[in-house]
């Protein structure tokens, strides 16, 4: 059985991340999409939110699993089982990031491929940064991410302004 990973943050997990994850699912025969704790980033949403906002975006995916990690990636593939790590691409500045982070993981486990899947046309100006910003400011996420998603942004960016006042 071949089975991959969706590494990221999915802070909060995008239609363009599910784009990306569908699209592999459909080259494997099992995906993993592995949430990544990223205290560095500083996140929005929980572990625990965004995991839970993962799963219920891709519970149509029968083939589809997510999993939290707070780990190296390729430690994590290897107690996941995993051969590759399937990445999105949006733009040069991605390209850049994720061949640095490839050559890096090549280092340390030759055995795991990377695979890059370019985005939509429709993906390539949305990330979680962007969706972020939109919501903070109090404008319609609605297109850019699942119902789920929307409300618990709309609920953390509440709880935020409420605790400012």
């Amino acid at each position: 059985m071949k089975r991959a990973l969706t590494p990221g943050t999915f802070d909060p997990i995008t239609v363009g991340h599910l784009d990306v994850i569908t699209r592999a699912a459909q080259l494997v025969d099992e995906v993993v999409v592995a949430v990544a704790v990223s205290a560095k980033k500083r996140p929005l949403l929980s572990l625990d939110e965004r995991v839970a906002l993962a799963r219920e975006a891709t519970a149509h995916l029968p083939n589809v699993t997510v999993e939290p990690f707070d780990e190296l990636l390729v430690d994590f593939a290897h107690r996941m089982g995993a051969q590759a790590v399937v990445k999105g691409l949006r733009a040069i500045t991605d390209f850049e990031y994720e061949f640095q982070m490839t050559a890096l993981n090549y280092q340390l486990d030759q055995e795991l491929e990377t695979l890059f899947i370019m985005s939509t046309p429709q993906h390539m100006y949305l990330s979680s940064s962007i969706v972020r910003e939109i919501a903070s400011l109090g404008g319609d996420v609605s297109q850019f991410v699942t119902p789920a998603a929307a409300e618990a942004l709309r609920r953390r960016y509440a709880e935020l302004a409420e605790a400012q006042r």
